[in-house]
């Protein structure tokens, strides 16, 4: 009976010890879209937060990208959300925010990594509050067949004047297609085209806030200017670019058959798979010798914590983390092209994603100039870019006709530009 009873306590105090065990540690669920980065996140980026702080323990449970937002939504509006959220840029994100839903980081130590610019798609309006932690943007400008331009003789080129001879000489050889980009998705030719090149042309971060301001309108030269050049691609696509498709672009140019790519930064991990020749990139060539010259270096990417979450300080732990350098570097050569966003020297092992990332030692950074604030109402100036640029490479509207469309939509409802 004795022995029994000893059992009995022995069993309950082993139990009883598990559960005190188990209860110490907190697990923390993220909520995200990036359902292809499930075995980056429980092969290196769960088990290296893991290690470090014991007692915090991560799930992550992405949602189809398509199905996100509503999922993210309705779980939210439940009270069923997890404790971190992977946050899209700029109002997706804000609305939640503004509905009380995502909690104000901007105290935040780790927060402090961070430049405004790579804050901005995740701050209020005003910069007042921050509410997601940057993870990663996207930088734009050319890859091209290294293969190709060392047998045409080709050096990158640095000026427009140098990238139109560049792209003549390529045309004149006739062994490749000079560039590989179509107009058919509308999309490319102003994500990959006109806020690729504007940059340099409307100054970045200077041109971007006067625009939201109401400073600078769209038919001004600057913002035109782009247009201008956008319309002498037309004569570098190849035939039929008029109906090609974003994938018959990166096939062209994965198969060997144009030797330059209008690219962001993602492209890098699909190309490396698919391409079985050398590739370099370069920045958006500047308009003139010895100008400043600016990038497109996207945010797109963020974790924020859900307001309603049980485990405030275990979070806060991890998005401290997640503004660390260690995290930076481990995420960065994860996922080669979307780079950290934190102001930490990192070292990249994928050559061409040093070689884009490279470029913000070299040049300023802005983001998509239609992006913040300015595509809220109807028209939509992120959907109208789209086929303005499209249209312009088309030869089917002129750069004026097409700056004067797109300011006169904008000022109908956007009271700064008015």
């Amino acid at each position: 009976m004795k022995k029994h009873t000893l059992g009995s306590a022995l069993l309950a105090s082993t139990f009883l010890s598990a559960g005190l065990a188990s209860a110490q540690d907190v697990t923390l669920t993220i909520e995200s879209w990036r359902n292809d980065d499930l075995l980056i996140w429980q092969d290196q980026i769960i088990p290296a937060f893991e290690a470090a702080h014991p007692g915090i323990k991560l799930q992550f449970t992405p949602s189809a990208p398509a199905e996100y937002n509503a999922v993210l939504n309705s779980k939210l509006d439940a009270g069923s959300a997890g404790d971190l959220i992977t946050c899209r840029p700029f109002d997706a994100s804000l609305a939640l925010y503004e509905a009380g839903q995502l909690a104000d980081l901007s105290d935040l130590d780790g927060m402090s990594n961070f430049s405004d610019v790579a804050k901005s798609g995740w701050s209020t309006d005003d910069g007042s509050a921050t509410f997601c932690v940057p993870m990663a943007s996207v930088i734009h400008g050319f890859i091209y067949n290294a293969e190709a331009f060392e047998e045409l003789g080709l050096e990158e080129p640095k000026t427009v004047d140098e990238f139109f001879t560049v792209l003549e000489t390529i045309k004149e050889d006739g062994t490749y297609i000079p560039m590989a980009m179509g107009t058919n998705d509308q999309w490319e030719a102003a994500t990959m085209g006109y806020n690729n090149i504007g940059p340099n042309y409307w100054k970045g971060e200077e041109g971007r806030m006067a625009l939201i301001a109401g400073e600078q309108k769209l038919t001004d030269e600057q913002w035109v200017a782009p247009f201008e050049q956008l319309a002498r691609w037309a004569d570098y696509l190849g035939d039929g670019f008029e109906a090609q498709t974003y994938p018959d672009s990166q096939n062209l140019f994965t198969l060997g058959r144009a030797a330059i790519y209008p690219a962001g930064s993602w492209e890098i991990a699909g190309f490396n798979a698919q391409a079985d020749f050398e590739m370099g990139a370069f920045p958006p060539p500047v308009p003139n010798g010895g100008d400043e010259c600016y990038i497109s270096d996207h945010t797109d990417i963020a974790l924020g914590m859900n307001a309603a979450t049980e485990n405030p300080e275990a979070a806060k732990t991890f998005l401290n983390w997640v503004g660390s350098p260690e995290f930076a570097e481990m995420y960065s050569n994860a996922l080669p092209g979307f780079f950290s966003l934190s102001s930490h020297e990192i070292s990249l092992e994928d050559p061409l994603a040093q070689e884009f990332v490279s470029w913000r030692s070299e040049c300023n950074s802005t983001i998509r100039s239609t992006y913040q604030i300015l595509s809220r109402g109807t028209p939509n100036l992120e959907n109208d870019t789209w086929n303005a640029s499209a249209q312009v490479i088309r030869g089917a509207e002129s750069p004026a006709d097409a700056g004067a469309r797109l300011q006169e939509g904008l000022a109908s409802w956007y009271e700064p530009q008015q």
